[in-house]
């Protein structure tokens, strides 16, 4: 096998620990794509995880990396950011905040706004909680 993920600064060990912590079984394939999306606050699609690792190493497949992507999600490893229904990141820093989304770049950036507070008013169907709200501000750059 290739050198792996020469892009990251995770080691397999610190890899492992994190999904240890999560009770994730870590096997190889887990591994190499905490090693990607977790190193440090990124917004990456699925595409971009699989063609770094299809460039550093025998190849995952897609199957694979989206099942593992969306298992970091409901672990709470990793948060998804919709931008719109064909635009989905996998956002590794959890913490409640928001983004600008450029439409011209396709540029992602987190901002944090703690002095607003977003409630909807709406009452909720019945059974079911709040989980989240999230705020993803279209920009474009100025001509």
């Amino acid at each position: 096998m290739k050198s792996i993920l020469n892009d990251t600064n995770m080691s397999k060990e610190s890899a492992r620990r994190v999904l240890s912590q999560y009770h994730i079984k870590p096997t190889a394939q887990r591994l190499d794509i905490a090693r990607i999306t977790l190193y440090k606050d990124q917004h990456l699609s699925a595409e971009d995880v699989i063609m770094r690792l299809n460039s550093n190493t025998d190849g995952i497949s897609r199957a694979t990396v989206y099942n593992t992507l969306n298992l970091f999600v409901d672990k709470g490893l990793l948060r998804r950011v919709i931008i719109d229904s064909s635009k989905i990141y996998y956002d590794s820093k959890t913490k409640p905040h928001s983004h600008y989304f450029n439409v011209d770049t396709g540029e992602i950036l987190d901002f944090e706004f703690d002095d607003i507070k977003i409630e909807p008013s709406l009452d909720l169907p019945k059974n079911t909680l709040k989980e989240g709200v999230d705020v993803v501000i279209r920009i474009k750059n100025s001509k």
